[in-house]
């Protein structure tokens, strides 16, 4: 039987992944209502509203999951270049690494005899394996994957920029921007109370501050539209 200190444990491994698709949902959501905020702030048509969010969920969906494969790939070359250090320092010098596997053991808590004891047993078994995850930090699951960052940011932002398009479609031309707003304020709302529970972090503050930028960015862009339909 699995026990509730261990499905919390299992739950706190997800928190990076989680948190990060909270955020990039954030991002699609929040660019995409400032741009059709903005677009339709100018007095253009309809038609020319839903293209620019559409552009905006596909350039900023395409643009997410360029950088993220870029700098997840940047992370990964210096993982390899650091497994490839380190399996050649476990070739020329064995007994060197196990001294300095040892001492890690040794400043987490165990005593010296028995720190000696769980290196020699942990690099019989792979020592390679066991100086990446305790030397360098690295392990299966923390380990870069360039590919599938990539995909999830594009994802999350494409699933948070849904809903503002989604209004805008059906909403009428002259209450684009109130419909698109508010919607997205309320998506925000919903947003910044879960990336808050899941980091842990005071929601209501988190709930305000989101809500405050999202809403200020939004009135920006509004403005801008609104100068230059303007002077068109």
């Amino acid at each position: 039987m699995v026990s509730r200190k261990q499905r919390e444990r299992h739950k706190v491994g997800r928190l990076g992944w989680l948190r990060a698709a909270v955020l990039g949902a954030n991002d699609g959501l929040l660019s995409t209502a400032s741009l059709i905020i903005g677009v339709a702030s100018a007095a253009t048509d309809h038609a020319s509203i839903l293209i620019a969010g559409v552009a905006a969920l596909i350039a900023g969906a395409m643009s997410m999951a360029a950088g993220e494969y870029v700098s997840v790939s940047s992370q990964a070359d210096s993982e390899k270049a650091d497994l490839k250090r380190e399996a050649d320092e476990l070739e020329s010098d064995p007994k060197g690494e196990h001294t300095e596997l040892a001492r890690i053991y040794v400043d987490r808590g165990l005593d010296r005899a028995l720190a000696g004891q769980v290196a020699g047993q942990l690099m019989e078994k792979d020592a390679l394996k066991a100086h990446a995850r305790d030397e360098l930090g690295l392990s299966d699951d923390n380990q870069a994957k360039p590919l599938q960052a990539a995909m999830a940011s594009a994802i999350a932002f494409a699933l948070g920029a849904v809903p503002p398009l989604a209004v805008a479609i059906w909403a009428p031309r002259n209450l684009v921007v109130i419909v698109v707003g508010g919607t997205s304020l309320a998506v925000l709302v919903i947003l910044g109370a879960l990336g808050a529970k899941v980091g842990g972090a005071p929601i209501l503050r988190a709930v305000v501050r989101v809500t405050f930028w999202g809403g200020f960015a939004m009135a920006v862009t509004a403005g801008v539209g609104r100068l230059f339909g303007t002077v068109v």
